[in-house]
């Protein structure tokens, strides 16, 4: 039997990495058409930033989200005396950090699938007297969208195993920022706590492969449709 403090843990975990891929899907498409497609200076750097939470730290990162989206952060400051939205020891704290740490993964599949598609398409229905937004709309999005629905699962995936940044920018609240790997760290600090750490890290395996499954179930859906475009 599962207790119902581990099912809000698991809900609680659901709602974070949902709403950190559905804020950052726009984002992640703009950033991944811009670095396929677009010829500018400092494209290098973008890259370079959009990639960096691979590479740091997740506590460096987390660090890095405090200092801007903390009380007393540039940022922190403004949405609260504007729109009165704080990110401290909230569970939308915790979306955020998720957000930041899946972004460029879903940034790097839809990138690849952006440019996988071929340009004589859409040159061609444009010589045929198609607008560019319809050859996006009828051509690119759906010959690029099983890359965004396989970097949208695979954020959600990421964003169910966030842990560092989330611990740092946020904390460790039971039912507002304890997500399933920080339940599972506060678990393994309580002596005899191995048999809730059991529970959580099945939920979390099945969970993930879960995700996993979908997105590379999804992804050739859409591609054999892609296919009969």
């Amino acid at each position: 039997m599962i207790e119902p403090d581990v099912w809000g843990i698991v809900w609680l975990s659901l709602k974070v990495s949902a709403v950190a891929v559905g804020v950052c899907l726009p984002l992640a498409f703009a950033l991944a058409w811009a670095l396929a497609r677009g010829r500018f200076a400092g494209k290098v750097l973008l890259d370079a930033v959009v990639h960096l939470p691979l590479v740091l730290p997740p506590v460096v990162t987390g660090w890095l989200l405090l200092l801007a989206f903390g009380p007393q952060g540039p940022a922190g400051r403004w949405l609260e005396a504007t729109l009165g939205v704080t990110f401290m020891f909230r569970w939308t704290g915790a979306a955020l950090a998720a957000a930041v740490m899946a972004l460029p993964l879903m940034v790097r599949a839809m990138r690849l699938s952006i440019e996988a598609v071929d340009l004589r398409l859409e040159a061609a229905a444009m010589t045929l007297g198609a607008s560019r937004w319809r050859v996006f709309r009828t051509i690119t999005l759906p010959l690029a969208l099983p890359g965004v629905v396989a970097g949208a699962v695979l954020g959600f995936a990421r964003s169910l195993g966030e842990f560092g940044a989330t611990i740092t920018f946020v904390s460790n609240i039971p039912g507002e920022t304890q997500t399933l790997p920080l339940a599972i760290y506060s678990a393994l600090q309580v002596p005899g706590g191995e048999a809730v750490v059991t529970r959580l890290a099945v939920i979390s395996v099945l969970l993930s492969l879960a995700a996993l499954v979908v997105s590379e179930v999804m992804a050739r859906r859409m591609g054999r449709g892609s296919h009969v475009l």
